[in-house]
């Protein structure tokens, strides 16, 4: 829960001289009258431009013009000072999105070097907003090399800021996601290629990539190496070096995200949105590939092969987020590029629930369409046909089809035949799209349909056990209803098997089923209410209170929203 010291005031306002700290009356002023950017504002590149192919760089992009409140310290209780540059409730505000969401997902942030310090710079970041710790001891946060191990490569101030970035914003958007951060060896696209896969490969459905380089003939085989990888939102920056195609923002199986500016205004939403661009050089990214394939899923007309972006969120640094960033850096920064929008619309992915086990996501939002906020001004350059660096009422190449309203757009939206959740009757021999804690794995002998159930808990004494998922419930979709068989030689008074339904949207949790505690009486079935579109955590639970002699376990099966 974020500090209401802190709700409403990390606002941005700009002079001729920069951001003004949010949080101050001129920062109050400029937003309710709707004050944009009234000069361009200054600012670096983290990562220089590759000096050849198949060497990417990082999309992030650093204000040097923003003083920071003076005496600034973490987790302040002024609201004077508040960092500079949007936060997490400005961002959840922007994109009608729920708070404290993103339980039960793992999200994966792949970047080229070391960052020695992400896990403290991530702490900061997280303290200052209120956000719950996400540390290595707890359990929710994770740096692995390409490998999957802790050979970290050699450390870089650019991709570290990079890093900070990335982590920050999935941060906000789904602050009760575990983060898995995979650093590769270099810039290369195979490094990262193979980072991206040791990621998928650690369970991540969601993978943020927040880099870029110049497309060439190999990136057909790039394509399959890498990034075909059905049942996990990939997302990837667009470039920020205003009109003109990158990769792999190009690849037909990611979701490209290009940069809006972002700014407050009186409209019902309270915000607008426009195609960011500084200059020729400087803007968020979009065009038509010159050699990956248009995805079915893509109709427009005016590029035969796959067109960039398909969805977008705020990236110009003159409307930045604030940024927690200490390696070689000051601390608090306002950073921008489409390296901020990749992992916002990761994190958006995660809130809306796990992928369709044979979907790429990029799809989604293309049957969603009216779940986004449509972006109709401004453009990245000169371009024929137009719409593919100019924005206008549905698609264009600067936007895609729009910035987040809520989670719709990027849920499965019934593409896994009226159910989102991933592996409901366990019939794949595993837990697979399921968060287990304690003792818990598919099992035969848990079977109530088919081959196999999920067994939570053991025949042996084990305490708490517990198996969750979260989803987003389908167009049509109201109840999600499961089957279950307690053996409980005990009283409810200190054994029971227990089920509870969070809905993420609005933050309001169900007792599915009361806690019970039965010997012998067989399958029974309980089963909630879902509003369709909505994100909800499903956790199944069986409490063993660890006494040798009359261990609780259950059997859970047949788990379906209909």
């Amino acid at each position: 829960m974020q500090r209401t010291a802190l709700t409403g005031l990390v606002s941005l306002a700009f002079a001729t001289t920069g951001l003004v700290a949010a949080g101050s009356a001129q920062a109050q002023t400029a937003a309710s009258t709707g004050a944009s950017a009234s000069a361009t504002p200054h600012v670096k590149r983290l990562c220089s431009q590759p000096a050849k192919h198949r060497v990417m760089a990082c999309k992030a992009l650093a204000r040097t013009d923003v003083v920071q409140p003076h005496a600034l310290t973490v987790n302040a209780v002024s609201p004077l000072a508040v960092p500079s540059g949007y936060g997490p409730s400005d961002l959840l505000s922007a994109y009608n999105l729920p708070a404290n969401g993103g339980a039960g997902a793992t999200i994966a942030i792949v970047d080229a070097q070391d960052d020695p310090n992400a896990e403290s710079d991530l702490a900061a970041y997280r303290n200052q907003y209120g956000l719950p710790a996400c540390t290595t001891a707890n359990g929710c946060f994770s740096k692995i090399d390409q490998n999957g191990g802790t050979n970290y490569p050699a450390a870089d101030a650019g991709w570290a800021g990079e890093i900070s970035l990335d982590l920050d914003m999935v941060s906000a958007i789904a602050p009760n996601a575990h983060i898995l951060l995979v650093e590769s060896s270099t810039a290369n696209m195979s490094d990262l290629g193979t980072a991206v896969n040791t990621a998928v490969a650690q369970g991540a459905k969601y993978v943020s990539n927040s880099y870029g380089g110049s497309e060439d003939s190999s990136d057909l085989t790039a394509d399959n190496q890498y990034f075909k990888h059905p049942g996990v939102a990939i997302t990837v920056s667009a470039g920020d070096s205003a009109y003109g195609a990158e990769y792999p923002a190009a690849s037909q199986y990611v979701t490209s995200v290009g940069g809006t500016a972002l700014t407050r205004d009186s409209s019902a939403r309270g915000w607008s949105e426009s195609v960011w661009h500084t200059n020729s050089t400087e803007g968020t990214g979009s065009g038509c590939s010159a050699y990956d394939p248009k995805p079915s899923w893509q109709t427009d007309s005016g590029c035969s092969k796959r067109a960039i972006s398909d969805v977008s969120a705020v990236a110009d640094p003159a409307t930045g987020v604030a940024v927690y960033d200490s390696y070689q850096a000051s601390g608090w920064n306002v950073y921008g590029g489409t390296s901020a929008s990749a992992p916002i619309i990761a994190g958006v992915y995660a809130l809306a629930g796990t992928p369709g086990t044979g979907d790429y996501p990029s799809k989604y939002p293309y049957t969603h369409t009216s779940a986004l906020n449509d972006v109709t001004t401004g453009s990245n350059g000169t371009c024929s046909p137009s719409y593919l660096c100019t924005a206008g009422p549905g698609y264009d190449g600067p936007t895609g089809l729009g910035t987040p309203n809520g989670t719709t757009a990027f849920a499965t939206g019934g593409s896994t035949g009226g159910s989102a959740l991933t592996n409901g009757a366990f019939e794949a021999g595993t837990l697979s799209g399921w968060t287990s804690t304690g003792s818990a794995a598919a099992s035969t002998a848990a079977a109530r349909t088919g081959s196999y159930g999920a067994l939570v808990g053991s025949s042996s004494p084990t305490n708490t056990s517990s198996i969750a998922q979260t989803f987003t419930a389908p167009t049509g979709s109201s109840k999600v209803s499961f089957a279950y068989d307690v053996t409980c030689p005990d009283t409810v008074t200190y054994d029971w098997a227990t089920a509870t339904l969070k809905d993420n949207t609005t933050g309001t949790t169900t007792t599915v089923l009361p806690k019970t505690c039965t010997n012998g009486a067989g399958w029974k079935t309980a089963s909630g209410s879902l509003t369709a579109g909505h994100s909800y955590t499903l956790t199944l639970t069986s409490k063993d209170d660890d006494y040798v002699g009359d261990e609780t376990y259950t059997y859970y099966d047949d788990v379906t929203v209909s």
